[in-house]
Order: C-alpha cells, then sequence, then structure tokens
C-alpha cells in the first residue's frame, strides 16, 4: 500500500486546512472568520465536513482512509447513527461505509453543556473497480473529520477542476444537511450534481445569522455562482427585528458584491416550516421519551421576524437592488417546500426523501436553460 500526503489538492469543499496533533482538520470557515466565532454551535458547524470531500484520480483496486471522527450525541436520547463515508467512482454511488471509533461530544439540552468523551482512530476501506477512474470520497457531513492517513495500492494524481464551475451556496441545517442520508444526498450536493458544478457548501447548523464574517469568507472565495439561503436561523434564534434585518441583509449582499461584482447571485428564502411561519422564536428544542422535536415559544408584536414577514422582506430587497444588479436573482423557498408537501419529521427539518425534493426543484430552477445559473445565462 502507497501512503500519499493529504493536502489541499486532493480536496473539495474545504475554505482552509488546519494542521492538528491528531491529523489534518477541514473548515468551512477561514481561521480570521472562526476567530470571530462567537459560539459553539458555529464552531462545531464550520468544522463538520458537509460537502467536503477527496477527489483523484488512480488505478487502485483498494483505497483506505484513517480518520478521527467527532460525532455528537444526545443527553437521554438513542445514539444516533455513525456518520456516513460516501465512494463516487466516475461520478455514480458506488458504496457507503462508517469509520469505527472516534470521540463522542455528548450534548446536554437541557443545560446546554457537553462533555467530549476520546476514542481513537478509525479506517474505512473500500474496493474499487479496475482500470483508471476518479474518485471521490465524500466525508460526513455531520461529523468533524480529522484526516490522518490515505492508502492506496496505486498512486494517486490530483485532478484538477478545468472549466467546471464553482457554486457557493451558504445557508442553514438544512443546506448543512440535518436529516440527509449521506453526505452526497443532501440537497445542495444533489442539486450540483445536476447542474455539474463544484460545489462548496457553506450551510452552518443553526449559524446562519447574516455574520459579516460568513459574508467576507464568501467575498474572498472564488465563485462563479452564488445562492443564499436566508431566515430560518434568524426566526429560530430571535436574534433581530424587522428595523436590522433589512440593513443586515444589505450590508451581507454589499460585501459579497465587494469581491464578486457579477457573479450570478440567488437569493433563496426560507422553506415552509409550520412552527415558524406566523410564530416568532426562539425555537426550543423538546426531548420526549428520547425522541427530539422543536417548538417555537415567542410571542407575535410588531417587528418581530417570522418567516412569511421574512419572504416578504427578501422579495423586497432583491426586487430593490436588482434594479441596478441585473445578476441578483429570487426564488421564494415555498417553491422548494410548500405546505402541501411532506412534514418535517422533527418539525424543523426535511427527511432524506425531502432532501431529494428539494434539490430537484433547486436545480430545476436555477440550472435548467433559462435559469440563472444556467451556462445559457445572459449573465451567467
Amino acid at each position: 500500500m502507497i501512503t500519499t500526503p493529504i493536502t489541499a489538492e486532493l480536496l473539495r469543499g474545504a475554505l482552509e486546512l488546519e494542521e492538528t496533533p491528531q491529523g489534518l482538520q477541514p473548515h468551512r470557515l477561514p481561521a480570521r472568520a472562526r476567530a470571530q466565532v462567537p459560539d459553539q454551535q458555529l464552531t462545531m458547524a464550520e468544522a463538520q465536513a458537509s460537502g467536503v470531500r477527496l477527489v483523484f484520480r488512480t488505478e487502485a483496486t483498494v483505497v483506505e482512509l484513517d480518520a478521527l471522527a467527532t460525532k455528537n450525541s444526545y443527553a437521554g436520547a438513542p445514539p444516533r447513527p455513525a456518520g456516513r463515508y460516501d465512494l463516487i467512482v466516475d461520478g455514480a454511488l458506488t458504496a457507503q461505509a462508517t469509520v469505527p471509533g472516534g470521540n463522542v461530544l455528548v450534548i446536554n439540552m437541557a443545560t446546554g453543556g457537553a462533555e467530549l468523551e476520546p476514542g481513537p482512530v478509525g479506517t474505512v476501506r473500500f474496493d474499487l473497480p479496475a482500470g483508471s477512474k476518479q474518485v471521490a470520497i465524500w466525508l460526513p457531513h455531520n461529523e468533524i473529520t480529522k484526516l490522518v492517513a490515505l492508502r492506496t495500492d496505486a498512486p494517486v494524481t490530483p485532478v484538477p477542476l478545468g472549466d467546471r464551475r464553482v457554486w457557493v451556496h451558504h445557508g442553514s441545517s438544512i443546506s448543512h444537511g440535518s436529516n440527509a442520508a449521506s453526505p452526497s444526498t443532501t440537497w445542495p450536493a444533489l442539486a450540483a450534481a445536476a447542474g455539474d458544478v463544484e460545489l462548496v457548501n457553506l450551510g452552518f447548523g443553526g449559524s446562519a445569522l447574516l455574520d459579516p464574517f460568513t459574508a467576507r469568507a464568501i467575498r474572498d472565495t472564488p465563485a462563479d455562482l452564488i445562492s443564499l439561503k436566508i431566515g430560518i436561523n434568524l426566526t429560530n434564534a430571535d436574534v433581530m427585528r424587522l428595523r436590522a434585518f433589512g440593513p443586515a441583509v444589505h450590508g451581507f449582499l454589499d460585501t459579497i458584491r465587494e469581491g464578486h461584482p457579477t457573479t450570478p447571485m440567488l437569493v433563496v428564502s426560507p422553506l415552509h416550516c409550520p412552527i415558524q411561519e406566523d410564530t416568532p422564536g426562539p425555537v426550543m428544542p423538546v426531548l420526549t421519551d428520547g425522541v427530539l422535536r422543536f417548538q417555537a415559544t415567542g410571542e407575535p408584536a410588531p417587528g418581530k421576524l417570522t418567516l412569511t414577514v421574512i419572504r416578504d422582506e427578501l422579495a423586497r430587497i432583491v426586487k430593490l437592488r436588482s434594479a441596478d444588479d441585473p445578476n441578483l436573482h429570487y426564488l421564494d423557498g415555498l417553491a422548494l417546500h410548500a405546505d402541501s408537501d411532506p412534514e418535517l419529521p422533527d418539525d424543523l427539518h426535511p427527511d432524506a426523501a425531502t432532501h431529494r425534493l428539494i434539490a430537484a426543484r433547486f436545480a430545476d430552477h436555477a440550472f435548467t436553460p433559462g435559469g440563472p445559473f444556467a451556462a445559457d445565462h445572459p449573465t451567467g
């Protein structure tokens, strides 16, 4: 077996790689942004490897990856399934596996505290078909993964991007991949495959809060296409009122436009979520008989944000700005998931089948001829 150093040339979907004593840590926010992160939720979310994958060309018939996982567990709830590694060979999902061992972060929903239980490095092994092929190993979207070693029985070479367009997407836990079946079947990953583009997924569970450091990260990241799914975390956390929301959206867009003045950009409003349509946050987790669900606890009042209020304001802002910015577009999130679609199992996040539905609808809107991300679009 040949051990190949894991370098940036072999990884896609990460904005930065950090050398740690335990292995190479992919990050989805750069160090400057991480230094400004105010809470553990975003610290954990950006370190989870949603959309991050190893990509290489090889004639190997065996590949092994040593990795140290940090998996989440909730006190009082049944253990969560281990994160999946998806093997994609020449564009097709070929196999899936998990890595044994790893750390476990036990989260106490009642107190908000967490305790780390350390564990060992594990190995995932895949058998590959004979001949030259392009291999992608998608890392678990819902775990922190430190990469320790990559081994194959034949040399590997990086795969250049060529003329493939890069799509940077920012959103909340649904974009991050909550309740998706595997890393390559989150809705952004499926939509990227349908659009034949390279995904950089900046979906951060619970943390799409119009943070200026996130806007600067998007501004400084090479991108041919940008989408921003804005709104639901702002109601979940009840962090601002309508008076602050509009200027914050303008500032977020202004910052991104500093680095991408003409890049096609699609603003997506919240998907349908019954508990937040007309009820403000904060949203609180409720653990009953080992089942985790969510409920909105706010009281309606003038200026408080609900999903209905946010959709109206986002539509207004994009209409106003698009008069001078023809590359700015708007998509009502209800076109991706509406009240007539399958219910959200925990009242907040879609299931795996609904991820596929959302992906198909997004791809049909954005990537098909005439869409804002279509190759034939006049501003694309």
